[in-house]
């Protein structure tokens, strides 16, 4: 398969989708480390009328998710005590946790007053006690928002439970089909539909502030890019050139777009000027160049090219220059992906038929093969850096998968209703 078919085919794949709804979402482990840190999340005391969101639940599935941490199922417990004097730590050490967590909620008519303390079970030490206030419908924000906090208190890295992403679907309306652009909370749930075509929708890519997103809408039949702001709804068609607009990008400061247009004969890499609507040309030839993405300084952009015959990365200077080849492991390397620290490359490595979420390191330029798939694709780093989102084919339907960055956990978010593609995380 040519790299443009298999291009166009990743964007039309959206025409056999089905609308994901948070109803229908399972979160399953399908992969564990063997070295994940014992945590017991305990069911948090409540008090009023809460609602229906468990916070235990939520920030178990969080922690377990992650790769880091191993949470003791509830079924488990010796004991679920809501307040810290309470906890008897040898019940914890006979159930081989390292760290507990218990809480307490009290609802107050429109919003809820939460509380929270985290020991180490091994000498009773009080790591953090914390108390927020959130309204009512924010709980599994507030989740999300605990959890985020633990991590980093137990890994010294900021977490990315309370984050969003992006990904597209599409539900059969009359005699055709309606594509959506979604953005949900990064484990699938409280999704909404910010964008919908009865024609596809292609290659969401989050603006660096999270408060925009550029995509590809084939709305008038023919491909367009438009950068969307969220808050508003209001989007703006930025590139209409005859041919492919397609495939954007923006630069880490948000002042432009790398996108790939064909309009000079050959699919080519330019950088677009949202200020302006300048167009800068970085690469020319009969090969086709796409799929490009910026490195967090700015300072150079990865591409996909069959220059060489396949489909492998390259790079080269923003401002233009030559650009030199980046992977040579496998027969088919595309779709790269630069973590917010620029010291890893995610991509999609093709090997034998088989197409799996690799990663780069830049010192060493050694690949890591992570997932365990046959048609992976779409890959996107965490804010973090510490997990890598993307689309898998399992059973013949397309899910969105989460794997951490040394491979040791796997996570599938399996939309009962029908599949998903082509996610983004938000920074």
């Amino acid at each position: 398969m040519s790299l443009l078919t298999r291009i166009i085919c990743c964007g039309l794949f959206a025409a056999v989708l089905s609308v994901a709804q948070a109803e229908g979402l399972t979160i399953e482990i399908t992969k564990g480390s063997q070295t994940a840190v014992p945590i017991a999340i305990v069911p948090f005391g409540q008090q009023g009328s809460i609602g229906n969101v468990k916070l235990s639940d939520v920030i178990s599935s969080d922690l377990g998710g992650s790769g880091f941490f191993k949470a003791l199922a509830e079924d488990d417990m010796l004991t679920k005590p809501s307040e810290p004097e309470k906890v008897n730590f040898r019940d914890w050490q006979a159930l081989g946790q390292d760290y507990v967590v218990i809480g307490q909620v009290l609802g107050n008519g429109g919003s809820f007053n939460i509380q929270f303390h985290l020991f180490n079970v091994h000498n009773g030490q009080l790591l953090m006690g914390y108390k927020l206030t959130v309204g009512g419908n924010e709980l599994r924000r507030a989740a999300h928002h605990i959890s985020d906090l633990i991590y980093e208190k137990l890994t010294g890295r900021k977490g990315a439970f309370n984050t969003r992403i992006a990904y597209v679907t599409s539900a059969a309306r009359g005699n055709g089909r309606q594509y959506m652009l979604q953005v949900a909370d990064a484990d699938g749930y409280n999704p909404r539909t910010i964008a919908e075509s009865p024609e596809p929708i292609m290659a969401p890519a989050w603006s660096p502030d999270g408060s925009k997103i550029a995509y590809v809408s084939f709305h008038t039949k023919r491909s367009e890019i438009f950068v969307q702001t969220l808050a508003t709804g209001q989007r703006q068609s930025v590139s209409s050139y005859p041919g492919i607009n397609g495939a954007p990008a923006f630069s880490p400061d948000g002042s432009r777009l790398a996108i790939t247009l064909s309009k000079d004969g050959s699919p080519d890499v330019y950088v677009l000027n949202l200020a302006n609507r300048s167009l800068t040309r970085l690469t020319s030839g009969l090969s086709i160049d796409t799929e490009p993405t910026w490195s967090p300084d700015g300072s150079t952009i990865v591409f996909t090219s069959d220059q060489g015959g396949k489909p492998q990365l390259y790079a080269i200077p923003s401002s233009g220059g030559r650009a030199t080849r980046l992977t040579f492991q496998g027969d088919y390397n595309a779709r790269g992906r630069f973590s917010a620290d620029g010291r890893s490359l995610a991509m999609v490595n093709g090997n034998g038929g088989r197409y799996r979420i690799a990663v780069m390191d830049m010192a060493s330029r050694t690949v890591n093969v992570l997932s365990e798939g046959n048609l992976d694709e779409s890959p996107s780093f965490a804010p973090n850096g510490s997990m890598i989102l993307f689309a898998a084919n399992k059973g013949g339907r397309s899910v969105l998968s989460v794997v951490s960055t040394d491979g040791a956990m796997q996570q599938k978010l399996d939309f009962q209703s029908g599949g998903v593609r082509e996610p983004a995380w938000a920074p």
